[in-house]
């Protein structure tokens, strides 16, 4: 006995389209590093906050900050956890996007690269949290001077979100061109996309956290969303 199969009836996954359902941990995993970026970046670090007045002398800056190697130790760990999820979620849209796009397109890798550096950034810029926790716990030992430049870089470093740029701008013109995401989504990329480079150039480079924040917290949500249905 033999059986006769027509190859008319058979269908062949395209090597873009995924035959596995998408699961949305990694959508999950942006909003969840977005909505952490609010006490990490306002909160913990609005407590290691000196008077402008104070700036001018880093023994006054040092004196203002004895007593709070704890908020140094916070963000730390916060900072740790943002970068992350958000390297999880760089990963996830970039599967995502790569399931809608044309094969060999960079988008995908655009935005994925995107999210890693800004993960990247968050990494280093936190890990100079240990050197400032070991100062303040020992501020009657330290160099004031000392205290003053890692507070500037505590400051400044892990904000700098530029690489956002290319994971909002690849999600936009995917979303646009391709209906790898919501119009409505790849509109809001679009606009979070010319307000990241336009902190880009003026002297408030670390303000691109903002921008980079917001999207990761209405994109994780949307995909979550999308990915659920």
């Amino acid at each position: 006995m033999s059986t006769t199969i027509d190859p008319t009836h058979l269908t062949i996954p395209s090597p873009t389209e995924s035959t596995t359902p998408t699961r949305p941990g990694w959508a999950i995993a942006g909003w969840v590093a977005g909505l952490l970026t609010i006490p990490v970046f306002v909160v913990i670090t609005g407590g290691l906050m000196t008077s402008t007045d104070d700036l001018i002398d880093n023994q006054r800056v040092l004196d203002q900050l004895d007593g709070k190697a704890g908020w140094a130790w916070a963000f730390q760990t916060g900072s740790v956890a943002i970068a992350l999820l958000v390297a999880v979620f760089g990963l996830g849209l970039r599967r995502r996007l790569g399931g809608h796009v044309a094969a060999g397109s960079l988008l995908p890798d655009l935005a994925g690269v995107g999210m890693l550096l800004v993960s990247a950034l968050v990494l280093v810029g936190g890990g100079i949290s240990t050197e400032l926790f070991h100062s303040l716990l020992h501020a009657d030992e330290i160099d004031a001077d000392t205290v003053g430049a890692q507070l500037a870089i505590f400051n400044t470093m892990a904000w700098v979100w530029a690489g956002a740029a290319l994971t909002t701008g690849a999600t936009a013109v995917a979303g646009l061109r391709h209906g790898a995401v919501g119009r409505k989504l790849a509109i809001f990329s679009a606009v979070m996309t010319g307000l990241i480079v336009f902190t880009q150039l003026v002297p408030f480079q670390y303000m691109a956290v903002l921008p980079g924040m917001l999207f990761l917290i209405v994109a994780g949500i949307a995909l979550q969303r999308d990915a659920a249905n």
